[in-house]
C-alpha cells in the first residue's frame, strides 16, 4: 500500500490561491489527474492535474523546464502524464507514480522556485472540456455492497435475498467500454424488450424504470501475462487510481433479460465517470480497516493478508443528487437523494484484482473496474432508485414537491465523493454528471 510521506501533509499549502479555499475538492494533497482541452477549441487532448480551481497543463509545464531538476523518473512519468490519455503513465511503477507526485506537489508549493515558470501553464478548470482519461480496453463491473445486494434480493427473492455464494466470492460481469462517457455525458433513453406484469410475452419500447448506480471506477494500473495472478499482497501495485462511476440501469429491460446469462441491453447504453482520477497514493490517509461480520465467511487464502485487514478498505464519503427539469428552470439547483461511504464495501479494490486476475485473465492498463453499486446499512445510504423506492412501489419525494419512482426525461443525476479525516487535507473527486435526453426509435 502507499505510505502516507511528505505529500500528504495537512500543513502543505500552494502558491495557486484557490487551493485554500474552504471545500475545495483539489488542494495540494491530492493532484489527480484529467485529460482536458480548452472548451470549444480544436487544441489538442492532453494531461492535466487539478490544482485548486485550475488546470496544470502537463504538456506546457514539461516545455517550460520547471521539472529538469527533477528525478529522471518524474521527468519519464511526467512525460506519459501529459499525453492525450493516461495508459503510458498507468502503465508505470508506483514509484514513478510517487516521484512524479513528489515533484509536483513540491514545484506547486508555496515559494517553490518553480512558480514563475508554471503559472502561465494554469488553465481555469471553467474553461476546459474533458475526455475520458484513459482508452479502456476492458471494463468488469463488480457487485461488491452487501447491503445493495440484500435490498435487491428482497425485492425479487423475499425467501433468499442474498445468493449463497456472495460472501464467498466476489461478483462481477464483464461488461464493454464503448459507451463509456466523460462527466457531462447525455445519452437516449434506452429500448429494448420488456415482460410487462401478467403478459405471457414481451413488448419493444422505451424502458419506463431508468435508474442510476452510485459507484467508484477503479482504473488498472501495469498489467499482468496472461496466465500469471496477481497476488492479493501485489494487487494495489497493479491499481493506478480511482474515479466516480455512475452505471445507469434499464431495470425493467433486465428483469426479462438478466437470467440465465446475466446483463445485456439493460447495462451497455451508457457509462459515465468523473473525469478526475484521484490517485491511490493520495488517498493513504484515508485507509480503514478491512472488517468483516464474526458470523460471515472469511476470505479464502487468495483474498486474504494482513495488510488487507489492517488497512485494505478506503472511506470515501459519496453522495447522490439529482437535477430535475423544473428544479433547473426555477434555479433551485440539485437536490441531494442519498450520502453513503465505500468503506460499507464487502470486498476491497485489491481483491477485485486478485479474483479477477486468479484464473490467469490478464489485466491491461487502463482497464476500469466499477464497485458495483454502493449502498450503506440504512435506507438513506441506498445508492439507485429501485432501492431508495422500494421496486417503484413507494414513489421518492423530493424537496421541491414532485416525486420520483425512476427517472424521467431532463433528469441529470450528480455524484459527488470526497475524503476527509483527522489530522489529513480534505480531497475530492469532483463530479460525476449525466443527463437522460429521450429515446431514439429506430427507424422503419
Amino acid at each position: 500500500m502507499p505510505p502516507i510521506n511528505e505529500t500528504h501533509d495537512p500543513a502543505l499549502r500552494s502558491w495557486v490561491g484557490s487551493a485554500q479555499e474552504p471545500g475545495c475538492d483539489f488542494p495540494l494533497q491530492n493532484l489527480p489527474h484529467a485529460v482536458f482541452r480548452r472548451a470549444g477549441s480544436s487544441e489538442p487532448w492532453r494531461g492535466g492535474v487539478a490544482i485548486g480551481d485550475q488546470v496544470l497543463d502537463l504538456a506546457a509545464a514539461l516545455a517550460s523546464g520547471a521539472f529538469d531538476a527533477a528525478s529522471a523518473a518524474a521527468r519519464e512519468a511526467l512525460a506519459d502524464a501529459a499525453l492525450p490519455a493516461l495508459n503510458a503513465l498507468m502503465a508505470r511503477s508506483p514509484e514513478d507514480w510517487s516521484a512524479l507526485r513528489l515533484a509536483l506537489s513540491r514545484a506547486l508549493r508555496e515559494g517553490a522556485a518553480a512558480q514563475a515558470r508554471l503559472a502561465p501553464a494554469l488553465v481555469p478548470q471553467a474553461q476546459v472540456e474533458y475526455t475520458v482519461p484513459a482508452h479502456i480496453g476492458d471494463y468488469t463491473d463488480f457487485y461488491t455492497s452487501v447491503h445493495h445486494a440484500t435490498n435487491i434480493g428482497r425485492l425479487f427473492r423475499p425467501d433468499q435475498p442474498l445468493m449463497p455464494n456472495y460472501k464467498w466470492v466476489p461478483i462481477g460481469y464483464h461488461g464493454r467500454a464503448s459507451t463509456i462517457g466523460v462527466s457531462g455525458q447525455a445519452f437516449a433513453r434506452p429500448q429494448g424488450q420488456t415482460l410487462p406484469a401478467g403478459a405471457t410475452q414481451p413488448v419493444f419500447g422505451a424502458c419506463q424504470r431508468l435508474d442510476y448506480e452510485l459507484e467508484l471506477g477503479l482504473y488498472i494500473g501495469a498489467g499482468n501475462a496472461p496466465g500469471e495472478p496477481i497476488p492479493i499482497g501485489q494487487a494495489e501495485r497493479h491499481l493506478f487510481g480511482v474515479c466516480l462511476l455512475n452505471d445507469w440501469s434499464a431495470r425493467d429491460i433486465q428483469a426479462w433479460e438478466y437470467q440465465p446469462l446475466g446483463p445485456f441491453l439493460s447495462k451497455n447504453f451508457a457509462t459515465t465517470v468523473s473525469p478526475w482520477v484521484v490517485t491511490l497514493e493520495a488517498l493513504a490517509p484515508f485507509r480503514v480497516p478491512f472488517v468483516r461480520p464474526v458470523e460471515d465467511p472469511q476470505p479464502l487464502p487468495y483474498l486474504d493478508d494482513a495488510q488487507q485487514r489492517r488497512a485494505g478498505a478506503i472511506d470515501v464519503q459519496l453522495e447522490v443528487w439529482l437535477e430535475t427539469e423544473a428544479s433547473r428552470a426555477a434555479g433551485g439547483g440539485a437536490m441531494r437523494l442519498t450520502r453513503t461511504s465505500y468503506r460499507h464495501a464487502y470486498w476491497t479494490p485489491a481483491q477485485l484484482v486478485a479474483h479477477h486476475s486468479v484464473n490467469g485473465c490478464a489485466l491491461q492498463p487502463g482497464d476500469l473496474l466499477g464497485t458495483g453499486t454502493l449502498s450503506g446499512p440504512t435506507p438513506g445510504e441506498a445508492g439507485a432508485l429501485i432501492e431508495l423506492t422500494r421496486g417503484g412501489r413507494e414513489p421518492l419525494a423530493l424537496p421541491d414537491g414532485s416525486s420520483r419512482t425512476f427517472l424521467r426525461d431532463g433528469d441529470a443525476v450528480i455524484l459527488r465523493g470526497w475524503c476527509e479525516a483527522p489530522g489529513a487535507a480534505r480531497i475530492g473527486f469532483g463530479e460525476c454528471r449525466g443527463t437522460v435526453l429521450p429515446a431514439r426509435h429506430p427507424a422503419g
